[in-house]
């Protein structure tokens, strides 16, 4: 074949990504869809493996909490560290930390009943790993990308994630019905191999020199005066402390038993979350072409549909039924995700970002190992159904306060800079603004 020929016949490939989408941010795209294809099956797997193992709901709690207690722990030191550190090499080891776990996790419920202790352990050092994880990645994707392309390419990004998600909700509540939660877990830890080989091939400039004498304690308390002298941004940190743990719980504890109590197993569960997923890929469709205005107002009153799928637990609603609010809640906090991204991205300075993103990050998990363990204590007072009336009820008002705050209805978009320069490859110039990712929903990036 002819130099001439192997070229052209290359050229259509290299044309199927947008200018703007390089070798990072496709590298970095295809990462997050396998870890996704695992981590949204491994989620239900792992309250199937409790119950499974006689566990009862304060087992399928603190099993949970378990996973999110380390976050709490450890994410202001991985958001400093992954400020000084290439943040490629963080998400590394952090994705082969989680694998390990996943894998011996995946051992022990295929070859016997493993313990109360052992899965809090393994799903704890998994936490572990998001922690460090989750600050690096939100430093990575867009600063593959130009400011003007932000907004687009975040909400690509969190198309094609939350399209895994949908098979992986889906495959995983079949294949727990199929063939146990073990194998479930095991294609996680695969997963999460394959992401972390796929992240190792990112082209990384070296990080700037830092001025010498700042330790990591001075690292986090000026990542905190980002945060305090923000209102809209602590607000939304705080109201964000109540919806996860709110909706964590009802998700990672009640929804899993009112499946098999009242819907018929995990399969139905399964098919609901992937319709969240579904939910999710509508939002970023919106986002790709609309911009608007005033970002967390609109953002914020996206907030309120997540107070749907805790209600619909409550009555509980048929699975079309359930189906349908959780398609609603993914559609809104999607909105939500792509306008809280872009306020970070035109607010915080990009060296200081990893940083607010860790308090970002433990605002709004600080309060879930707590609502999952008492979980289970709340079922026993109250009753399942009035836990997730209460769970809805939280959900609102928290929402309803924030939008008191006047920097939160203020808050406009600003036109993004002439572009001067060409984008960085992955680390961007310490000068220039980072843009954040969403705050999280219960699954994550």
């Amino acid at each position: 074949m002819s130099p001439s020929r192997t070229a052209s016949s290359r050229t259509p490939a290299r044309r199927r990504r947008p200018e703007w989408a390089g070798r990072n941010y496709a590298l970095l795209t295809s990462a997050a869809v396998v870890t996704n294809l695992g981590s949204h099956g491994a989620l239900i797997a792992a309250a199937y493996a409790v119950i499974e193992a006689g566990g009862s709901t304060g087992d399928v709690g603190l099993v949970a909490a378990a996973r999110t207690l380390p976050l709490v722990l450890f994410l202001l030191i991985g958001g400093a560290i992954a400020d000084r550190l290439p943040r490629h090499r963080v998400m590394v080891a952090a994705n082969a930390l989680n694998g390990v776990s996943q894998a011996v996790f995946a051992f022990l419920v295929l070859t016997g009943e493993p313990r109360l202790w052992q899965m809090m352990l393994l799903t704890a050092l998994c936490g572990t790993g998001t922690a460090f994880f989750n600050p690096a990645a939100e430093g990575m994707l867009l600063s593959t990308v130009s400011g003007e392309h932000a907004n687009r390419a975040f909400a690509l990004f969190r198309m094609a994630m939350n399209g895994a998600g949908i098979g992986g909700a889906a495959l995983g509540g079949a294949m727990i019905a199929a063939l146990g939660p073990g194998w479930v877990l095991a294609v996680d830890a695969v997963a999460f191999a394959i992401a972390g080989a796929l992240r190792a091939f990112l082209d990384v400039a070296p990080k700037p020199d830092r001025a010498p004498g700042g330790g990591m304690l001075a690292d986090l308390r000026e990542g905190w005066v980002e945060v305090r002298t923000r209102p809209w941004l602590w607000s939304i940190v705080l109201q964000f402390s109540v919806v996860v743990a709110v909706v964590g719980a009802a998700e990672a504890v009640y929804g899993p038993l009112v499946a098999r109590d009242r819907l018929g197993g995990p399969a139905p569960w399964g098919l609901a979350l992937a319709l969240f997923g579904v939910g999710t890929i509508a939002g970023a469709v919106l986002m790709m072409t609309w911009k608007p205005r005033r970002l967390l107002l609109t953002g914020t009153l996206c907030v309120f549909p997540l107070a749907l799928p805790s209600a619909g637990l409550a009555v509980p609603l048929p699975v079309w039924g359930l189906c349908a609010v959780m398609f609603v809640s993914g559609a809104a906090i999607e909105v939500f995700g792509v306008n809280w991204m872009t306020s970070l991205h035109q607010e915080i300075p990009e060296e200081k970002f990893s940083r607010v993103s860790a308090y970002d990050w433990f605002g709004s998990v600080s309060m879930v190992p707590l609502a999952t363990a008492l979980a289970g204590p709340a079922e026993s007072a109250f009753g399942r159904t009035q836990a997730l009336w209460g769970c809805a009820t939280l959900v609102v008002l928290a929402t309803a306060l924030v939008l008191l705050i006047p920097d939160v209805r203020r808050l406009t978009r600003r036109p993004a800079p002439p572009i001067t320069s060409p984008p960085p490859s992955a680390e961007p110039s310490p000068s220039a603004n980072d843009p954040a990712a969403a705050n999280s929903s219960p699954a994550g990036v």
